[in-house]
């Protein structure tokens, strides 16, 4: 999601690495859930979030947008999101004691909190969001024990490749006035990213990037 701020407005100033220590260590929230309530459309989900969750919760990925995420305009393209429900506006997967019910396969955007990403470049640096927790007395972390991720170079790699593809899906949908081009694209990105089923028995990544190599071939055309 983009932010039209400064990156001292919103961090402490400083990039991040992965093997680089940062005080964002809430020891286990202790209760608190501030974060998993009244968060509106910013918890957004990239392709391997709904392939993770359809996988451990043994439901289709088409399930999973149904019964837990909604659609929404972001940054010019539709991407789906976490839905907020209820008198406190919660995360769906929130419990009766406050605990997060799928943490093991909990999305990327909440095994990063309170850290973000600064894309600069071609690449990107992790930052300390300021402002987004408010958890006293955190202590330092390794950023990649934080985070949490299984094969994080390729993890990397892959959030980064998806991130500079939706700029240059977002490039077309903002300089076009073709609304039949608009809808067609956005639901190119739905459905071939989200809700064509992965093979669970096969890498991941490696169905994503032939996915992507046929996105990039239609933007392409799409730009001719």
């Amino acid at each position: 999601m983009r932010r039209d701020v400064s990156l001292e407005e919103i961090s402490d100033g400083k990039l991040y690495e992965a093997n680089d220590m940062v005080k964002a260590d809430c020891q286990d929230c202790a209760g608190c859930c501030d974060c998993c309530q009244k968060m509106g459309d910013t918890v957004i989900l990239d392709p391997l979030d709904v392939f993770r969750l359809s996988r451990g919760l043994h439901k289709s990925a088409s399930q999973i947008m149904e019964e837990y995420l909604e659609l929404d305009i972001i940054d010019g393209n539709i991407l789906p999101h976490l839905r907020m429900a209820g008198a406190n506006e919660q995360c769906m997967f929130l419990n009766e004691q406050g605990r997060c019910s799928i943490h093991a396969i909990r999305p990327g955007f909440c095994r990063l909190f309170p850290l973000g990403r600064f894309y600069k470049d071609g690449g990107f640096k992790y930052i300390l969001q300021t402002h987004e927790c408010k958890k006293q007395n955190r202590s330092k972390v390794k950023v990649k024990k934080w985070i949490d991720t299984p094969d994080l170079k390729n993890y990397e790699k892959f959030v980064n490749d998806w991130h500079y593809f939706l700029l240059d899906v977002q490039e077309i949908l903002y300089n076009t006035e073709d609304s039949q081009l608009i809808r067609n694209l956005n639901l190119y990105v739905v459905k071939q990213f989200y809700l064509k089923p992965y093979e669970e028995d096969s890498d991941f990544y490696q169905q994503f990037y032939e996915r992507l190599d046929e996105g990039k071939k239609l933007l392409a055309l799409a730009e001719n």
